[in-house]
C-alpha cells in the first residue's frame, strides 16, 4: 500500500460516498442520475455523435498516415503476446458480457419492439435491427478504444511516461499535469473505469440470475443477483492474485473457447442459412448507411430523438466510459506493435466478429419470434436462454452461455483491478495484491448498489453521467498525442538525414 497515490484516496472516498448513498437512499439516486442522464442525452446528443465519429476518423488517418510506421516503443521491441492470445484479451476486456447479453436481446427488441425507423415486425425493420446492432458494437465502438490504447501505449512505451491518464497530456499542459491537475484528471478515468465496469457486472449479474429463472425454479431477485456477485468476486480475486501473466491470459484463452464454441454450435443447429444470408446482407447494409447513422440526430422527429438518446448515445457513453480501463488493457499488452499494425488490429478484428455473433444469435432470435413469438416478451437477461429453449441441445447452449458470462465476468472484474491498480499507484505495471483487491470489492459493491437503487436503468443513468468529463479529457489526449508524435517524426527524419549525410 506504500505506492498508492492521493488519486486512490480521493477516488475510493467518491466511490464509498456513491455506494453509502445508493445504500441508504436508493430511489434518491436512481432519480438523480436519471435527471443527470436526460439532460446530457438531451443537450449533448450532438457531442456524443460528433466526437466519436471524430474519433473514428483520426484512427484511420493515423493507419494510412507516415505515422502508421512508427512503433509503440523503441525500434527494437517485439511484441509481448502472438496475435491469437493478443485478440483474444483485447476482445474479452473490451466487450465480454455485453456480448452474451445483448448478443440475441438487442436484435430482437428492434425488430419487434421498437425499430429505429421502419414498423415493427417487418422485413425494413429486421434490416435496420441488424444493421444498427453492428454500428452499437463495431467499428465506433472500437474506435474510442483504440483512441485511449494509442495515446497510452505511445507515451509509455515510446517515451518511457508513466501509464497513466495525466501524463498523455504533458504535451500540452506540462508540469501543471504533475501537480493538482493531473490528480483531476486521473480521478476522472478511475472513476469513469469504475463505473462503467461496475455497470457491465450488473448487468452480468442480471443475466446469470435471469438464464437460472429461465431454467429452474429459482426467482430473479436482487438477493440472488448479490449472491451471484459476491461468489464471482470471490473468483477474480483469486484470479487477480495470480497476476496479469496467469490468471487473465488462462482465462481469456478460456473466454474465447467458450465463446466459439457457442458461437459455432447455434450457428450450425440455428437457421444456418438465414444466418449466413442475414450476415452477408447487413454487412452491406451497415456499410452503405454507416455515414448517415454516424450523424443521425433526427432534431424534427422526438420519436426517433428518443430512440437515438436511449441507444446510440447510451452506447457512446458506455464505450467512453470503458474506455480508460480497456484502453489501458489494450495498450500494457500492445508494447512493440507499430500504430498501423495495432490500429488495423483493434478496429476491424473484433468489429468483424461482434458482427458475426449478433448475426448468430439475432437471427437464431428473429427467426424464432417469426415463426412462434414470444421472445420479444421475454426480459432482456431471459432472451437468449428462450433462444436456445427452441433449437437442439438448447439446454448445453444455456449452460455453456453462463459459464462464459461467469468467466467473461471474471475477466472484466479481473483486468479492471489491474487497471485501476495501475492508475492509482502511479502507473505501476505491477500493483499491490491488496490495491487490486480493494477495488475489487468497490467494483462490485456498485454494481450491487446499482442494481439495488433501479435495475438496468439506474445501471445506464450511472454510466451516462460518469462518461460525459472523461470525453473531453478524451479530446485533449488526441491534440497531445499528435503533437508528441509529429514532433517524433520531424526528429526521427532529421536523425536518419544526418545518418546519410555521415554516411555518404
Amino acid at each position: 500500500m506504500k505506492k498508492v497515490t492521493s488519486v486512490f484516496w480521493i477516488t475510493l472516498a467518491i466511490a464509498l460516498f456513491s455506494v453509502v448513498w445508493g445504500s441508504v437512499a436508493p430511489k434518491n439516486l436512481e432519480s438523480i442520475t436519471g435527471s443527470i442522464q436526460s439532460y446530457i442525452s438531451v443537450h449533448f446528443g450532438w457531442y456524443y455523435l460528433l466526437i466519436v465519429t471524430g474519433f473514428v476518423i483520426f484512427c484511420l488517418y493515423m493507419i494510412f498516415s507516415p505515422y502508421g510506421k512508427m512503433k509503440l516503443g523503441k525500434p527494437a521491441d517485439k511484441p509481448e503476446y502472438n496475435y491469437a492470445t493478443w485478440f483474444a484479451m483485447l476482445f474479452s476486456a473490451g466487450m465480454g458480457i455485453g456480448l452474451v447479453f445483448w448478443g440475441a436481446a438487442e436484435p430482437i427488441y428492434f425488430y419487434a419492439n421498437n425499430a429505429p425507423t421502419a414498423e415493427t415486425g417487418t422485413a425494413a425493420a429486421l434490416n435496420e435491427s441488424m444493421r444498427f446492432v453492428y454500428f452499437h458494437w463495431g467499428v465506433h465502438a472500437w474506435g474510442i478504444y483504440a483512441i485511449v490504447a494509442l495515446v497510452l501505449a505511445y507515451f509509455k512505451f515510446r517515451r518511457g511516461s508513466p501509464a497513466l491518464i495525466s501524463s498523455t497530456l504533458e504535451p500540452l499542459f506540462g508540469d501543471k499535469m504533475n501537480g493538482p491537475w493531473g490528480k483531476v484528471v486521473d480521478v476522472i478515468a478511475v472513476f469513469a473505469t469504475i463505473v462503467g465496469v461496475a455497470t457491465t457486472l450488473g448487468f452480468g449479474a442480471a443475466q446469470i440470475n435471469g438464464g437460472l429463472t429461465f431454467l429452474t425454479p429459482l426467482e430473479d431477485s436482487f438477493g440472488i443477483q448479490l449472491l451471484i456477485i459476491a461468489v464471482v468476486t470471490v473468483l477474480f480475486m483469486i484470479s487477480a492474485y495470480t497476476g496479469l501473466s496467469k490468471g487473465i491470459r488462462y482465462l481469456s484463452n478460456t473466454n474465447m473457447v467458450l465463446a466459439l464454441a457457442l458461437l459455432t454450435i447455434t450457428l450450425i443447429v440455428g437457421p444456418t442459412l438465414f444466418i449466413m444470408n442475414m450476415f452477408t446482407d447487413t454487412i452491406g447494409a451497415y456499410l452503405q448507411n454507416l455515414p448517415t447513422m454516424s450523424f443521425r440526430l433526427a432534431p424534427n422527429n422526438e420519436e426517433n430523438r428518443t430512440w437515438i438518446n436511449n441507444w446510440t448515445v447510451f452506447y457512446w457513453a458506455w464505450w467512453i466510459a470503458w474506455s480508460p480501463f480497456v484502453g489501458i488493457f489494450i495498450a500494457r499488452v500492445s508494447k512493440g506493435r507499430t500504430i498501423r499494425e495495432f490500429l488495423s488490429g483493434v478496429l476491424l478484428v473484433p468489429s468483424v466478429v461482434g458482427f458475426l455473433w449478433f448475426s448468430t444469435f439475432g437471427s437464431s432470435a428473429i427467426k424464432v419470434q417469426q415463426e412462434q413469438g414470444g421472445l420479444s416478451d421475454l426480459a432482456t437477461e431471459q432472451v437468449m436462454f428462450g433462444t436456445f429453449d427452441n433449437y437442439p441441445l438448447g439446454l448445453i447452449l444455456s449452460i455453456i452461455a453462463m459459464v462464459l458470462i461467469g468467466t467473461f465476468f471474471i475477466t472484466s472484474a479481473d483486468s479492471a483491478t489491474f487497471v485501476l491498480g495501475m492508475q492509482t499507484t502511479n502507473g505501476s505495471l505491477t500493483p499491490p495484491t491488496m490495491v487490486k483487491f480493494v477495488w475489487g470489492i468497490v467494483q462490485s459493491s456498485m454494481a450491487a448498489v446499482l442494481l439495488y437503487s433501479g435495475g438496468l436503468q439506474a445501471l445506464q443513468n450511472a454510466l451516462i453521467s460518469a462518461a460525459f468529463p472523461f470525453s473531453f479529457i478524451m479530446i485533449l489526449m488526441v491534440v497531445s498525442l499528435y503533437k508528441a508524435i509529429r514532433a517524433d517524426k520531424i526528429a526521427l527524419d532529421r536523425g536518419k538525414d544526418k545518418e546519410e549525410k555521415t554516411s555518404a
